[in-house]
């Protein structure tokens, strides 16, 4: 080969992929299926199945599967983004919606843009720095961004083409963890908040541009300034009293999307109420659409077309933003188009695709809050003596909680098997209503209920997460039952993959990455890692070797808020996109588990009425992020560890001193002698801790 030609190669060969970077059009995403060497949108295709027709890894030659890359990301933060892969780059998000484009064969790194989000932003959100991946279109990337914008990158070089604002209102504390869509030229994004208080809606904005080309609310806002729709006239009828509007309502669209072209309707999934007591909210007076809804609408202008609402009057946080598939199911005999979800409640959904029609659900998971559903009107049978806790003010302990039987992470629909693979879970939540409303305050989450409390003895976390159980459960939704299980001892479990190799692809929540036969529920693969992998893996292939793809780091609502049952995973902050093909030899990285050292706390000097005053301010303001009861996993400093120095600090850091790393800043939302309350209060959790585990040990 002539010196020259072999320079050549050499320098302008690593590039090549990028020459005609994320050349995508709508020809290409409604074609996905002829093109599955490449994942171009967040569920594989438009009707989101997550099902891919490579099958040179498959149930009879998984055992040769090994590490072929891995990319550290450079922050060990929350990771839960689907990566996309087109024509040989990958592009993928980090916590803080930093987006990175890797060559999908290598993993080399070939740009990184980082958003620059102020890490204080933190406090305005529930469940983490989270990002759940991009969406590309004819040469850009999309990324919605933790503070509120959706901007618009060149692929071959991450350079910002444009920056829109998506917030209506600055002083609420909306957030953007999401996915964006790309429909017809259209980049479609919502944002979430609904337990700090905000309006829920959804935006449209042009792909080439950033011009906004429309926006659909999913509840109504302040009567006074009119309706923006008849629409919004329509279902300002199903809410009651004064109350709704001044809180925002909810009914946040945080997370799914999915597209029919045939229908050519776009199906949002709706969340939970802003308040979730349903007194306090609405009067406890009628359904609150489009709370915990599946709305569809046309693309092209936000027309709506039909609802249907998986939990009216929703008091238990029971979104419908789980993860969304259409698809054709042979249902009487006849294909038929449907659209599937398993929401937080607990039943799996069936409905005709073109009309919303209601045809089929039976409960995947342990429900109390309503009996069944009514085969004849959709509706549940609310079991009201096991759920209403706002009538009388009576507590009640309701299956599911709010983690609910199914989160955000992705399911699966396997056309060969015809399985849905759910990522299950088992919660219950102790309900106590306020009597009172209180106003929505910024970085404070304001649900019209006591915040909920876990326990705070090892005995008693032990015993609770016994209740606290993950199941992968292989679902027939024709027949609504299911064909297998497989069994987690921990909640919040990755999301699926499903390929015409057989085989079902999942994270745990404990470290390990696993392959069950998509048929059976045999595990068949297995590899431990040091963080938790709860992002839905991919498969792709680059010269005709396929790829398999899992997003490694911990993190999200569970972890983070309900760190008493999820420090018991023991993993740590380990944040790695790690991909395998058969044959991978690359050897695997060493395996961390958390270790429980004795905390040193300094003296413990507060009266009991001042510690229980700052048990009660701990749980409203710091526990959502380090852990009710002052029980972490880890993810975000564990406070009962603090150093002499940090509790020194204290008072500053509190009140804004490290917000640039994470802190949000708490002045003007607490004083001074609150502050010194609750850092009694997280002494004297260090000194139970300590207690604690040296009773362990004896």
């Amino acid at each position: 080969m002539p010196i020259r030609q072999l320079i050549f190669l050499t320098i302008f060969l690593p590039i090549v992929p990028m020459l005609f970077a994320a050349d995508i059009d709508s020809k290409r995403l409604l074609g996905a299926d002829t093109e599955p060497e490449n994942w171009m949108s967040h569920g594989r295709n438009y009707g989101e199945e997550r099902f891919s027709p490579l099958d040179q890894i498959s149930d009879n030659n998984i055992a040769e599967l090994g590490l072929a890359w891995e990319f550290k990301y450079p922050l060990d933060r929350v990771i839960e983004a689907t990566p996309l892969v087109v024509d040989g780059v990958m592009y993928t998000t980090g916590a803080y919606s930093t987006v990175f484009a890797l060559d999908a064969k290598t993993g080399a790194k070939l740009w990184e843009y980082d958003p620059k989000v102020w890490r204080g932003w933190q406090g305005r959100g529930c469940c983490d720095a989270a990002n759940r991946g991009v969406a590309v279109w004819k040469g850009r990337v999309f990324v919605g961004v933790y503070d509120g914008r959706l901007e618009a990158l060149d692929a071959k070089t991450g350079e910002l083409l444009w920056s829109v604002n998506t917030l209506i209102d600055a002083d609420r504390n909306y957030t953007i963890s999401g996915a964006p869509r790309i429909v017809k030229g259209k980049v479609v994004i919502g944002n979430g908040g609904a337990e700090f208080g905000v309006r829920g809606y959804i935006t449209a904005y042009e792909a080439d541009n950033g011009k906004q080309a429309w926006r659909f609310f999913t509840v109504p806002g302040d009567p006074a300034k009119g309706d923006e729709t008849e629409t919004i006239t329509m279902i300002r009828k199903t809410w009651y009293g004064d109350q709704y509007w001044g809180q925002g309502g909810g009914g946040t669209a945080w997370d799914s999307m999915a597209y029919d072209p045939e229908l050519d309707l776009l199906y949002i999934g709706v969340g939970n109420g802003s308040f979730w007591n349903y007194k306090l909210r609405s009067e406890a007076k009628g359904d609150n659409l489009f709370l915990s809804s599946i709305v569809a609408v046309r693309p092209e202008t936000g027309e709506y077309v039909w609802h249907y609402q998986t939990t009216p009057g929703d008091a238990w946080d029971y979104t419908a933003t789980q993860h969304i598939i259409v698809t054709t199911l042979m249902i009487d005999e006849k294909p038929r188009r449907v659209v599937m979800q398993a929401p937080k409640n607990g039943f799996f959904y069936v409905l005709d695709a073109a009309t919303g029609q209601f045809i089929s659900a039976e409960k995947y998971a342990d429900v109390s809050w309503a009996k069944h559903i009514d085969p004849n009107t959709g509706r549940p049978v609310i079991d009201k003596e096991a759920a209403d806790y706002w009538s009388d003010s009576t507590p009640k302990t309701v299956f599911p909680g709010s983690q609910g039987a199914h989160n955000w992470p992705p399911m699966s629909f396997n056309p060969i098997t015809g399985l849905v693979y759910i990522p299950q879970q088992a919660t219950m939540e102790h309900f106590v209503p306020l009597e009172k409303a209180v106003a929505p305050k910024a970085g404070v989450p304001n649900l019209g209920i006591v915040v909920p409390v876990v326990p705070e003895t090892l005995a008693d976390i032990n015993d609770l997460a016994k209740v606290y159980r993950g199941n992968l459960v292989a679902w027939d939704p024709v027949k609504q039952e299911a064909r297998w299980q497989q069994p987690y001892d921990h909640i919040h479990n990755g999301g699926t993959l499903t390929t015409a190799g057989n085989l079902v692809f999942q994270g745990s929540a404990d470290g390990r990455l696993i392959a069950y036969s998509a048929d059976k529920g045999e595990k068949i693969w297995q590899q431990s890692v040091s963080s938790a992998s709860v992002a839905g893996p991919i498969t792709y292939s680059v010269e005709d070797e396929q790829y398999v793809a899992f997003n490694v780091g911990w993190g999200g609502a569970f972890p983070i808020t309900f760190g008493a049952l999820a420090y018991r995973t023991r993993v740590v902050p380990d944040s790695r996109l790690m991909v395998f093909k058969l044959g991978g030899k690359k050897p695997m990285p060493e395996v961390k588990r958390r270790e429980l050292t004795l905390p040193s706390p300094p003296p413990l000097n507060s009266s009991a009425e001042d510690l229980a005053d700052g048990k009660e301010l701990y749980g409203s303001h710091c526990g959502v992020c380090h852990g009710l009861s002052a029980l972490s996993a880890n993810i975000i400093p564990d406070l009962r560890y603090l150093s002499e120095e940090k509790h020194n600090e204290f008072l500053a850091i509190v009140f804004g001193a490290r917000s640039q790393q994470g802190m949000p800043p708490f002045g003007g939302i607490l004083v001074p002698a609150q502050v010194e309350k609750i850092q009694q209060y997280i002494i004297q959790r260090s000194h139970h801790w300590r207690e604690e585990l040296i009773k362990a040990q004896q």
